[in-house]
C-alpha cells in the first residue's frame, strides 16, 4: 500500500478497473486516505486500491532523458535530463532499480536511495528543482 505522504498531485499511479485491467491515472488530489481523479470510479479511490508504476527506461525517454552515447565515451546505462541551461539530472539503470547520480570530478557518484517507482522519480525531480516537468 502507498502512504499518502509518498505521493503528490501529478504522480502517475495505477489501479485495477472493473475488468481487472491495470489502468494508469494521474493524481489530482489527496484527502483523508483517498486519491482523486475525475476519471476514476466515483472520482476517488482509497489508497489501498492504488499501486505504484514500476520505473522503466521507456518513462525516462518519454520525459526527455537521453541515454549516454558510447561513441563519446559515455555509459549507455546513464540517462541525462538537462532541465536548464547549466544543470542536469543523471540516473543510472541498474537493472532492477535506478540510481540517482551527481556529477563529480569528471565522473558520477551515486547519491540517495535507488528509485524503483515512477512516482519516486517525479517526487525526486520536484524536490531537486521545484519544477513539475514530469507531469506531462
Amino acid at each position: 500500500m502507498i502512504e499518502a505522504t509518498d505521493i503528490r498531485i501529478g504522480n502517475l499511479l495505477w489501479y485495477y478497473d472493473y475488468h481487472m485491467v491495470e489502468t494508469v491515472f494521474r493524481v489530482e488530489g489527496i484527502h483523508e486516505g483517498c486519491v482523486f481523479n475525475t476519471g476514476l470510479p466515483r472520482s476517488k479511490l482509497p489508497l489501498d486500491k492504488i499501486n505504484p508504476l514500476d520505473l522503466e527506461v521507456q518513462f525516462l525517454f518519454q520525459f526527455g532523458f537521453l541515454a549516454g552515447d558510447p561513441d563519446y565515451g559515455e555509459d549507455p546505462n546513464v540517462y541525462t535530463y538537462k532541465y536548464n541551461r547549466t544543470d542536469s539530472i543523471y540516473i543510472r539503470d541498474e537493472g532492477d532499480k535506478f540510481q540517482p547520480l551527481a556529477a563529480h570530478d569528471g565522473g558520477f557518484v551515486p547519491y540517495g536511495r535507488p528509485v524503483v517507482h515512477l512516482h519516486q522519480l517525479q517526487n525526486l525531480f520536484y524536490d531537486l528543482t521545484r519544477d513539475d516537468v514530469f507531469i506531462q
